[in-house]
């Protein structure tokens, strides 16, 4: 579909005041904003990613939403008070249909972000995004700066190569985007060379971010899990990429744990998931988080609703409580949880289970909080009674 006529816009936006609209001003907003994977078929197949399936898994894209459900479920997070929605994947621009459902969200009034690897960004792509602009930064994810380095991430030859045309595009069509870049063995020598270029990038106006301490496969998929385990950084590691700017991290560090620390008790959903939204996988379940998959945890909107899920569905998931015992003698009592990402999903994604300490964020955890001077080296923060004191006399301390 070529988007080249102007007066497409009566027939695709119209707008209005959101803030002042009958619709939002007499009633609470139920949500804020939906997580969208409109596909786990991604062209790329990258060796560290959670979700990917081939491009050309037909199985999958049999499987996937179709156009009018998506529609369906848009329409009514929209009028239940979203006002942003994140279309992800996989690659979400290989949906066939993407600039109707992307014309449809627009439509709502949602501002859409998309998560993208920019090897799908066309001129006609382009002509879409300056004819009705997405309202939020388009993401690009980076996996190298160079061709050796890139596509042995990615795993597909000629990656890099459209991977710069789109990019390229996006910066002299003005399309507002920023980058964040996953950090593997191909390319963490890189490191300094992509922040150099991420500066000249006119709507970063921050450090760019990095995936670092990989997930493993949402669908829990023992061959490829244990690739990304190969492949994962050490804790150490780890360490010196997040404090390479040591002043800037300790400052941030100082106002988050005066905030966050703290010990989560047998309470398993401690953390932000369905806070404001959920997310959505390729087949039309509603989750609280993109990674949560456990059976006992998802919602199938094809039999249901988002105001249903949100209801009624997602407080009783969020009430759950923890039974292993591991769990209970170590994260339960852990005032580290702040620093550390043990959550349901993770957990799912390692074990199989929502209670079962994951021991490689853990080690990532205890490495941050030796270096913050929060525990001692022989230490197990689970096991620490001043926990209080400490994160007080780190709070106000400067830095060095």
């Amino acid at each position: 579909m070529q988007i080249t006529n102007t007066t497409l816009m009566s027939e695709y936006i119209y707008r209005i005041n959101r803030t002042s609209a009958s619709i939002w001003s007499d009633r609470k907003a139920i949500i804020s904003k939906i997580d969208f994977e409109l596909t786990e078929r991604c062209n790329n197949n990258c060796v560290h990613c959670c979700i990917n399936l081939s491009e050309n898994d037909l199985y999958a894209k049999k499987r996937e939403i179709p156009a009018e459900e998506v529609k369906r479920i848009l329409k009514e997070v929209a009028d239940l008070g979203a006002l942003t929605v994140r279309f992800t994947g996989g690659e979400p621009l290989l949906r066939e249909d993407f600039k109707e459902l992307y014309l449809f969200a627009r439509r709502l009034g949602l501002r859409v972000m998309l998560f993208t690897n920019a090897r799908l960004i066309t001129p006609e792509i382009v002509a879409l995004f300056k004819q009705f602009p997405p309202r939020e930064l388009i993401e690009v994810t980076v996996y190298g700066m160079h061709e050796e380095s890139y596509e042995k991430a990615t795993r597909v030859k000629g990656s890099f190569k459209e991977f710069w045309r789109g990019v390229n595009l996006l910066l002299e069509n003005k399309i507002p985007f920023i980058v964040k870049a996953a950090l593997l063995p191909s390319n963490k020598h890189e490191v300094d060379e992509f922040e150099t270029w991420a500066k000249t990038i006119p709507w970063l106006d921050h450090a760019p971010t990095y995936s670092m301490f990989f997930d493993l496969r949402c669908r829990r998929e023992e061959d490829k899990n244990e690739v990304i385990k190969k492949i994962r950084i050490s804790p150490l590691e780890g360490l010196q990429t997040l404090t390479r700017d040591k002043e800037r991290y300790l400052k941030g560090m100082r106002e988050f744990c005066s905030k966050f620390m703290r010990s989560s008790g047998n309470k398993l959903f401690s953390c932000g998931a369905g806070h404001g939204g959920g997310c959505v996988d390729s087949y039309g379940n509603l989750q609280l988080c993109l990674p949560l998959r456990h059976p006992d945890t998802v919602y199938k909107l094809r039999k249901g609703t988002v105001k249903d899920a949100v209801n009624n569905f997602f407080p009783k998931i969020k009430e759950m409580e923890a039974n292993n015992p591991e769990y209970l003698k170590r994260c339960a009592r852990c005032f580290l949880k702040g620093l550390c990402e043990q959550c349901p999903a993770k957990s799912w994604t390692e074990n199989g289970t929502l209670d079962t300490p994951v021991e490689y964020l853990c080690e990532v955890a205890h490495a941050q909080a030796r270096y913050l001077g929060l525990v001692e080296d022989s230490e197990k923060a689970w096991k620490v009674e001043d926990w209080e004191k400490r994160i007080e006399r780190f709070s106000k301390d400067r830095v060095s």
